[in-house]
């Protein structure tokens, strides 16, 4: 592996398959007495964990269900 001249290293495709650094995850570089260690995020979280919730429990009104919302704003 080389480093290139904008200070990029390709991780070679089956390391990044069996630890599942896909496209976009984000990766932290550490300092260790060895070399540098490249992990995963900690922090990272699926985009749907990102929004799920965010309306909270009352969003739709006192009473009222998901099913009720839908026919309401179907205009049934």
């Amino acid at each position: 592996m080389r480093i290139s001249e904008r200070g990029q290293v390709t991780i070679p495709k089956p390391l990044r398959d069996r630890f599942g650094m896909h496209r976009d995850v984000e990766v932290e570089i550490s300092a260790t007495h060895q070399g540098l260690l490249i992990r995963k995020r900690a922090t990272a979280r699926h985009p749907v964990d990102q929004v799920y919730g965010i309306l909270g429990k009352d969003a739709l009104g006192e009473g009222v269900g998901v099913d009720e919302y839908i026919e309401e704003i179907r205009g049934k």
